[in-house]
């Protein structure tokens, strides 16, 4: 065969994968892209992945260490996507990056005081302070996690848009707005989330810092932005005069918070410019009064970011920080002694070059004849040819091989190669497709990074992950593309170091995790494609096993406890369409039986609506409002009518859209339907704000929506009161 037609039959074969790419690119290249170096294990059958690094933690010692550390690894990643990324980099041409200046000096090893812990309350007051009342529905007990509203036995405070608005809520007779502010917040930005605690509340909210700096070399003063992330600690034990204690300021944007006793726990995270970094600092107002150490890992990332870990005593005005230069921050769990950070693994740089020489040597040599491979050996082993000869000597080769071969015979090479090919990448994606776990030990407010470890496969939420003693228990699933997609789910039980002790993997193949909920030693987990497969997991061992498992139609979205051996599910109801497929109808509330853990049975189910049905429950579990010893359960409810009559006389007559609460009596038998509390049914468009929330004092639920709070009697339902609290057109006093 002459280089014309082999040619055109590796053009032909780089439709079905990345081997016809890598064909065409030797039969068209006289030298390498980069050197050319066999991995010891050449014609080994493992699979070689050596990342790692030895994983030690590290601390920068020094501003120009960091700048050093972040510029050699992106000299080598810039090199390397010159080479193997085209449309990148071309030679001649400058990446254009923000440069600016360190905005103070380094000064490592200072620590600021760490605070000390008070207990916290387990959510739910009663008895010891009349009238009962209940907060936000939280993961872990004693472990308060933010929101927009938050409440004590008689007031409650909400944030929206740049607004407080603190409301005597108690007794709700008499219900009134008591203050409504404004914060002087940057334009288009909002606060976020609360703390309460006693008479302190924290308020968070981003803004930007803006400074002057001259790029490397030249002349003119530019601007550069960076993201902050505000503390605000008020005083409300006045609540017609509020104040503010303290406003702190840490570099990078909110990403979430916790708050243990006294002590708050702000996780932000910060882009990393790895020519210039912006360092993480901390500002009371806009004195800086901290700058964390920053912490890093000897294998480089393929994107950094500086995470940041701050914690404030409230009432003592203690704060403790710590930056860790790492991937950025994802879904998070706090217990009161752990933080633990994870996000999905970014492989380096240098990983995806050594990847294309361990490919050849390890899937597509071995399938090749074996005197092509033997001849493959010598050149490789020849000490007198560098390395762009060895290069050129092997694609000659190869060339020769497909040359001599009838095209039946290189046909049915190109497919073996092909599918070595596939499996070998499969392997890859199972290796490189983890989930990175950072566990910081909290101890009081004084952090301390503990350990790191992962998992295959990727989270869900956060309810994905449990410590339990000196276990972390955590429920992935796992999701690999190719020629064929791998499905399945996985639990691992990992030491308190974060190593690995136990498992249980492929989990329900072909499904995804739709919920999970770790309650002492089980795990009850909800996978779904066609069916709602409820499992029982026992986690009393390292050992994980499936005790029982249930499949009914839909699925659970969000699982919650009601007591020991009932588990309440929250998703929705499916239905098998006219093609065969599965439909999603309205919202489901299951109560599930565990008494029996190799028989777990559904004891009652509830339908509320049908398609166009929809609760915030189903993203955002504090949407929820349950208590087990009132017998209550109130979930927010929008209701889109599906299919309407569009048309009446003759004139278009637009859906209506019913928003508001569905209040449910719940026991160990099933649940009862008390009432709908309707907050609104228009058609058109509406804010609706933020969410939805319930409460209750003594016994009086309250349901908030985006501008009204009602307030009806928990026994039946029946109307005590409303407030609006938005948009009255008045003056709105702003805090100096």
């Amino acid at each position: 065969m002459n280089s014309k037609i082999f040619i055109a039959v590796v053009a032909a074969i780089a439709v079905v994968g990345s081997f016809g790419m890598f064909l065409a690119m030797m039969s068209t290249s006289s030298s390498p892209p980069t050197p050319y170096i066999v991995p010891p294990n050449a014609f080994d059958d493992t699979l070689p992945i050596s990342v790692e690094g030895s994983q030690e933690l590290k601390k920068f010692s020094s501003y120009e260490e960091l700048k050093n550390y972040l510029q050699t690894t992106q000299i080598a990643q810039d090199q390397y996507y010159r080479d193997f990324g085209p449309g990148h980099f071309r030679e001649g041409e400058s990446v254009a990056l923000d440069r600016t200046v360190s905005p103070v000096p380094w000064n490592s090893g200072e620590e600021m005081p760490s605070p000390a812990a008070e207990p916290s309350s387990d959510g739910v007051k009663t008895g010891s302070s009349p009238p009962g009342y209940s907060t936000t529905n939280v993961q872990v007990k004693n472990v308060d996690e933010p929101d927009f509203i938050k409440n004590d036995d008689k007031y409650a405070y909400i944030v929206s848009g740049d607004k407080l608005t603190i409301i005597e809520a108690y007794p709700a007779e008499s219900a009134k707005i008591v203050l409504k502010v404004g914060l002087d917040i940057p334009q288009g930005q909002s606060l976020q989330n609360i703390f309460l605690n006693k008479d302190r509340l924290v308020i968070f909210y981003q803004s930007f810092q803006e400074a002057d700096y001259i790029p490397e070399y030249g002349f003119a003063p530019s601007k550069i932005y960076s993201n902050l992330t505000h503390i605000v600690v008020m005083d409300v034990s006045d609540k017609q005069n509020a104040k503010i204690l303290k406003d702190y300021s840490v570099n990078g944007y909110y990403h979430n918070a916790r708050m243990i006793g006294n002590i708050v726990y702000l996780i932000s995270i910060a882009e990393v410019n790895h020519y210039q970094p912006i360092l993480p600092l901390i500002r009371e107002d806009a004195k800086i009064i901290a700058n964390p150490d920053v912490f890093y890992f000897d294998n480089p990332e393929q994107y950094y970011n500086f995470n940041t870990v701050t914690a404030l005593d409230i009432f003592e005005d203690k704060l403790n920080s710590e930056t860790f230069m790492m991937g950025g921050a994802g879904t998070i769990y706090m217990s009161e002694d752990n933080l633990y950070i994870t996000y999905q693994k970014n492989l380096p740089y240098r990983y995806y070059q050594v990847q294309e020489k361990n490919r050849f040597f390890n899937a597509i040599v071995p399938v090749l004849p074996s005197q092509t491979q033997q001849k493959i050996k010598e050149i490789t082993s020849d000490s007198s040819l560098n390395e762009s000869q060895k290069w050129n000597q092997v694609s000659d080769l190869l060339q020769n091989t497909y040359n001599t071969m009838p095209q039946s015979e290189k046909s049915k090479l190109f497919e073996k190669i092909q599918s070595a090919i596939n499996e070998y990448e499969l392997k890859i994606q199972q290796e490189s497709l983890k989930t990175v776990i950072h566990k910081i030990a909290l101890n009081s407010g004084q952090l301390k990074y503990f350990a790191k470890g992962e998992v295959p496969g990727r989270l869900l939420n956060q309810f994905s992950m449990d410590e339990s003693g000196n276990r972390f228990r955590i429920a992935t699933t796992s999701e690999y593309y190719g020629h064929r997609t791998i499905l399945h789910n996985n639990v691992y039980v990992l030491d308190e170091n974060l190593s690995r002790v136990g498992a249980l993997e492929q989990i329900a193949k072909d499904e995804n995790i739709y919920s999970a909920r770790f309650m002492g030693d089980r795990l009850y987990l909800v996978t779904f494609q066609r069916v709602d497969p409820f499992f029982v997991i026992d986690l009393s061992t390292d050992t994980p096993k499936i005790l029982g498992e249930l499949k009914i139609p839909g699925f659970s979205q969000y699982l919650h406890p009601y007591d020991e051996n009932h588990v309440i599910g929250i998703g929705r109801d499916t239905k098998e369409n006219q093609w065969g497929g599965v439909q999603t109808e309205g919202v489901k509330i299951a109560l599930f039986d565990v008494t029996d853990v190799s028989k777990p049975s559904s004891v009652d189910v509830e339908i509320i609506g049908k398609q166009g049905t929809d609760s915030e429950v189903l993203s955002d579990h504090k949407a929820m409002l349950f208590d087990k010893q009132k017998g209550i359960l109130s979930i927010p409810i929008s209701n889109y009518d599906y299919n309407p009559q569009p048309y009446v006389d003759g004139r278009y007559v637009e859906p209506k859209t019913w928003r508001g609460f569905y209040v449910f009596g719940v026991d160990s038998s099933g649940f009862t339907l008390k009432g709908k509390i309707e907050h609104s049914n228009s058609t058109g468009y509406e804010y609706y704000g933020y969410g939805s929330r319930s409460f209750y004092i003594d016994d009086t639920l309250y349901t908030v929506s985006s501008n009204l709070m009602k307030m009806n009697a928990i026994s039946d339902l029946h109307e005590i009161n409303q407030l609006k609290f938005r948009d009255d057109g008045k003056l709105v006093q702003y805090i100096d």
